[in-house]
């Protein structure tokens, strides 16, 4: 098939192909007359591709990914390489999730203290002062 089928076929564009080509992901033959010509192991490769990209690997994360494909797993994600990056960006997540549980019990707080403030204010504006 020649990129505009793939593009179409994987739900990318042809600018996103000759991207990730010139990073050494995709890996397209080549007609007579020059043309990209991919096949169906590549239009695997592109949506295996496409799947990481959507939930935020990089490039170089990628990377093993593809080659555990290339060397004829059904999976990106069985072989060894792709298992530890799994795990790393697992770990990234956890680490972000932490971070956000801990901003927003800060928020919390900050709320609060600005709750009882505003009530302790609106008190002392009711309250009319005493008379000596």
């Amino acid at each position: 098939m020649l990129i505009g089928e793939l593009a179409e076929r994987a739900g990318t564009s042809t600018r996103a192909l000759r991207y990730y080509e010139t990073h050494g992901l995709v890996r397209p033959a080549r007609s007579a007359n020059g043309y990209r010509v991919y096949d169906e192991a590549e239009l695997h490769v592109v949506r295996e591709i496409r799947s990481l990209l959507a939930v935020g690997f990089g490039l170089d994360d990628i990377r093993p990914f593809v080659a555990c494909l290339r060397a004829g797993n059904a999976s990106g994600h069985v072989c060894p390489d792709s298992v530890a990056v799994l795990r790393r960006k697992l770990a990234e997540v956890d680490a972000g999730i932490a971070r956000l549980h801990t901003v927003r019990q800060e928020l919390r707080d900050q709320l609060a203290h600005a709750r009882k403030q505003r009530e302790e204010t609106c008190l002392r504006l009711r309250t009319p002062p005493s008379s000596p």
